[in-house]
């Protein structure tokens, strides 16, 4: 079941379409997000070693937020097979590394796609909708911020109302 994700109005206007298959697993999420368009003209992360990396959200990076009964947790998910997790205690408050996981599973495509796959821990007090989102920088540097929802004049996937799509 894939969802739509929407560039920023102050983003960059490309010709990129972004979304995002996801199906629950128990006490997991597994997730597809895809991207479409003009692949080449996006800085893609060099592949690294699969661990807990600080500063993803700074290049082309997925990312998840996860409602929890008080607070939330963030995944930042990188096609260099980096990952971060962090539990926030409040709106942007708090911020600390968080206990779950994620795993990469690649990134794959072809002339005009790209998907990364993923799969996060969720965390055991997981609660109400979660939001979907990405940074998207292309190769002359310029970023392009993309979420379910845009409820806010400047980028901030942080915000409560960007909080969606209800957990499958």
């Amino acid at each position: 079941m894939a969802v739509s994700l929407s560039a920023h109005p102050a983003s960059p206007r490309d010709s990129l379409t972004v979304s995002v298959d996801r199906e629950r697993r128990a006490d997991r999420l597994w997730l597809r997000f895809i991207v479409e368009g003009d692949t080449d003209a996006i800085e893609w992360p060099r592949k690294t070693i699969a661990a807990r990396t600080h500063g993803l959200w700074q290049h082309t990076c997925f990312e998840v937020f996860v409602r929890t009964g008080d607070g939330y947790v963030e995944y930042n998910l990188s096609p260099s097979d980096a990952w971060a997790t962090y539990v926030f205690s409040g709106y942007r408050e708090g911020m600390q590394p968080a206990r779950v996981t994620a795993t990469i599973d690649g990134l794959d495509g072809a002339e005009n796609y790209a998907a990364l796959e993923a799969v996060i821990d969720l965390p055991p007090n997981a609660t109400g909708p979660i939001g979907l989102s990405a940074v998207i920088e292309s190769t002359d540097g310029t970023l392009s911020y993309w979420a379910l929802a845009h409820p806010s004049d400047k980028p901030d996937f942080h915000h409560p109302d960007s909080f969606v799509l209800e957990l499958p």
